[in-house]
């Protein structure tokens, strides 16, 4: 099938054919035609498989009716609207809308958070049809009362999973709340949780679900391999990966923000050129960080998780993974950065023996074993990843014996077990006779004072005059006697 024969218009073709695309990927070629018919869509396809031109194509033919080129803002209402997660994919997503519109008489715009508002309130203002923006950005605009959302008559939420997973779910229904019931509804991701499916019955109306690839699967252009290795050689193996395959443009992720700019502080000493993406980075210099990547400039990237979705690199032809990901599907979204358009790509994951699980759970997610690759000059080895968890018992069974050993032990427990063992029994003994003596009628009757009241008032007065005296002196008053001379003129007078 050609992009002709799914119902596109004169000047989208035109476009595409700019771009180089000769025939639609699996899930445009499944989902156009759905879109354009007017149904709800609920899209799932690996990343890097054309997913963001998939929706934008029927979006910009089903808009061709809105446009024209009139000055007044009036004529250029938010009619379609696009939630991203992340601000480098709303970049993404804003520069496709622009590749495939650049032949039609309609405006878009993107607004994101991390820069100034000033400049997004004035692209709005000249109005739009296209809006491509984040949740929470989004809603600044609309508490300023900046922009209107009641002519909307397309709404696309893509990569819905990872806007649950940042949060954004609260977000997402108050902005739902402000658009008119009628209205076209798609969901876009690489993956569908049974969350996601929760939101999608509360938005979408009878939608069309449409998976090209089974779920949470992966591109098979990629390569994955394992390289055991201990933690703290963990950089040093990394270089020596880089040298040894001459790479000249690999993306790095690490799970925290630190550990990125740590690593990425330690690549540049060695003569690596690296720069850091991650959320505490302002937009300036994620742009500056991503732009030097792209052109070369930067020959690794080392990113946090905020980097797996809007990444939109070509010919990358390599992910590290430098540490595994907490999620499983996180490791499907960093790795999908590269494989794109039919390109091979080739993912590679240094494991230490603590990330084994991990690793477990990234293999069950995809349902196959990832190739181990042992480097005889790098510690760990494959029996040492594989046998972790016995090392994980044997650490638990070491702190459950320096629990125990904080009791007072004899001195022969720590030679025989069987003691220990005893030991532990006799201690679960003396516990049982401390309920018991709880039994006792001191503990059961109620208490009664062997003092009168009078008495009790006189030992509480004193205890309070005690405690002024020892406030007095933590707070440096003295409890010495003044010297008459001190003594006010009134006092004196009295006394007189």
């Amino acid at each position: 099938m050609s992009f002709e024969q799914l119902g596109l218009s004169t000047d989208l073709l035109r476009a595409i054919s700019d771009q180089g695309y000769k025939k639609p990927t699996p899930i445009q070629e499944q989902a156009i035609p759905v879109i354009l018919n007017g149904s709800d869509v609920m899209g799932g396809a690996q990343t890097g498989t054309g997913k963001t031109a998939s929706f934008t194509l029927p979006m910009l033919r089903r808009l061709e009716v809105y446009a024209n080129s009139s000055m007044s803002p009036a004529k250029h209402p938010v009619r379609a609207l696009i939630l991203v997660p992340t601000r480098e994919l709303a970049v993404q997503v804003y520069e496709s809308v622009r590749t495939y519109a650049k032949y039609l008489p309609l405006r878009a715009t993107v607004v994101f958070g991390g820069v100034n508002i000033d400049a997004q309130i004035e692209a709005v203002r000249f109005g739009i049809e296209i809006l491509v923006a984040t949740p929470g950005r989004l809603l600044d605009h609309l508490q300023q009362k900046t922009l209107s959302l009641s002519k909307v008559e397309i709404l696309i939420l893509d990569e819905a999973d990872r806007m649950l997973d940042m949060g954004f779910l609260p977000d997402i229904k108050q902005i739902v709340e402000m658009l008119p019931e009628r209205r076209q509804n798609l969901m876009f991701s690489a993956t569908f949780s049974g969350e996601i499916k929760k939101l999608a019955n509360k938005i979408l109306n009878k939608p069309v679900l449409i998976e090209v690839a089974k779920q949470n699967s992966v591109n098979e252009m990629i390569t994955h391999v394992v390289h055991p290795v201990e933690s703290c050689r963990k950089q040093e193996l990394l270089i020596f990966l880089i040298k040894q395959k001459e790479l000249q443009q690999v993306l790095v992720f690490t799970r925290t923000k630190q550990g990125a700019d740590r690593l990425a502080q330690y690549l540049n000493r060695h003569d690596i050129a690296s720069a850091a993406l991650h959320g505490d980075r302002n937009q300036l210099q994620r742009s500056q960080a991503l732009g030097s990547f792209k052109n070369g400039l930067t020959r690794v990237l080392v990113a946090t998780d905020v980097a797996a979705r809007g990444l939109d690199i070509d010919e990358l032809s390599y992910v590290i993974n430098f540490e595994l990901p907490n999620t499983p599907e996180d490791y499907i979204h960093r790795i999908g950065r590269t494989g794109r358009a039919g390109a091979k790509g080739v993912a590679i994951s240094l494991a230490c023996q603590e990330e084994s699980k991990l690793l477990a759970g990234i293999e069950k997610l995809l349902k196959t074993k990832i190739k181990i690759e042992e480097i005889s000059e790098f510690g760990a080895t494959r029996q040492q990843l594989q046998t972790v968890d016995l090392l994980i018992e044997e650490k638990k069974i070491k702190r459950t014996n320096s629990s125990s050993n904080r009791i007072k032990q004899p001195s022969f427990a720590k030679h025989n077990k069987s003691a220990t063992i005893h030991f532990k029994s006799e201690a679960i003994t003396k516990n049982t006779h401390r309920t018991e003596k709880s039994k006792d009628p001191l503990f059961t009757q109620p208490y009664i004072s062997k003092f009168s009241h009078v008495q009790a008032a006189q030992i509480e007065s004193e205890k309070q005059i005690e405690r002024n005296m020892l406030h007095r002196r933590s707070y440096g008053y003295s409890n010495k006697p003044l010297p008459a001379l001190f003594i006010p003129l009134v006092m004196n007078k009295q006394k007189n």
